[in-house]
């Protein structure tokens, strides 16, 4: 089983890097990190960057394609190559997955038409221009397609993926393997529990922003 980690300049790192955790634990399973290019693929805080083996022309047939997200979306959803590419990965792939607003990129391509899907909670309102339906949930299934929520919700994303395609006991093995039991020492993830000011300040840009 090939699959394809999508990376371009400014992704967001755990979206890649969550997914790539728990799918590279599938058995028989490669995993190509790709680009438009190969070669180091700076992410969206600059210090960071993670090495695409393979362009994209070089993995025209994944059985997995993984989206991630990240500010650099703004930029690479006017990309025509790989937009064009994600159509084509997608006609024979058996799973179309995204973290965050990478699934910004799916809808873009035409792939989520339609579909229930999710994103980064900023970044929601934005897929239904696109075609898609957008759902608040952490980790969306519709069909092939599979959509996770923002960053950390790609490992949810990895092992819902991974029970679907091993079964539940290797995916629980996998859960226990990494020790994802997150007890976060605050709760404020989601804008529906977070201060409403900080909810505010990010969507009015004056924290953060996906572009």
């Amino acid at each position: 089983m090939q699959i394809a980690m999508v990376v371009y300049d400014r992704f967001t790192a755990l979206d890649a890097v969550g997914p790539y955790e728990i799918l590279s634990r599938l058995p028989d399973a490669r995993v190509d990190f790709v680009a438009e290019r190969p070669g180091p693929v700076r992410t969206d805080t600059g210090f960071l960057a993670v090495t695409a083996d393979k362009a994209l022309d070089e993995v025209p047939h994944p059985d997995v394609v993984v989206v991630a997200g990240g500010p650099g979306t703004s930029t690479a959803i006017e990309n025509e190559a790989l937009l064009a590419w994600l159509r084509a990965a997608d006609a024979t792939s058996t799973w179309t997955t995204s973290v965050c607003s990478g699934s910004l990129l799916l809808a873009a391509a035409g792939l989520l038409d339609g579909r229930r899907a999710t994103s980064h909670w900023l970044a929601l309102d934005l897929l239904r221009q696109y075609g898609a339906e957008p759902t608040g949930e952490r980790v969306v299934t519709d069909g092939k397609y599979v959509t996770a929520a923002g960053v950390s919700s790609g490992i949810d994303m990895g092992l819902t993926l991974l029970g679907r395609i091993a079964g539940d006991e290797h995916a629980q093995a996998v859960q226990l393997l990494t020790e994802y039991d997150p007890q976060p020492p605050y709760d404020a993830g989601s804008p529906a529990k977070a201060p409403a000011h900080l909810v505010e300040e990010f969507r009015t840009g004056g924290r953060f922003s996906l572009t």
